[in-house]
């Protein structure tokens, strides 16, 4: 049996961009800054890898993990539902703490 998976430089910005994540967000909460919002990021960057893993073994031969989770989301499957808004979440996290340092660069300059 062979199963098709995505390219490796994929897989390295995905995780890359998970294990950045919770760097961030456990030094955000080391720090205080953002608490809740920091815990809820790193909760979902711990979270989202093992959920998508597991509810992708058993896919069908011949798709790869991309096809297999958007034929799941287009059914409504919980976990790709989860996993859809934890990386919304991510995305939107990251956003804002990056217009928030550089607001803050921009009142210490003024």
């Amino acid at each position: 049996m062979s199963m098709s998976t995505l390219p490796a430089w994929i897989w390295i910005f995905y995780y890359l961009f998970l294990l950045i994540t919770l760097g961030t967000a456990l030094f955000r909460l080391i720090r205080q800054n953002g608490k809740a919002y920091s815990a809820i990021a790193f909760a979902a960057a711990l979270t989202i890898p093992p959920v998508a893993f597991f509810s992708s073994i058993g896919r069908q031969e011949g798709t790869n993990e991309w096809q297999h989770f958007i034929s799941e989301l287009q059914i409504g499957a919980l976990w790709a539902v989860y996993v859809l808004a934890g990386f919304l979440y991510l995305f939107i996290w990251w956003a804002l703490m990056i217009t928030e340092k550089r607001d803050r660069k921009r009142t210490l300059t003024q």
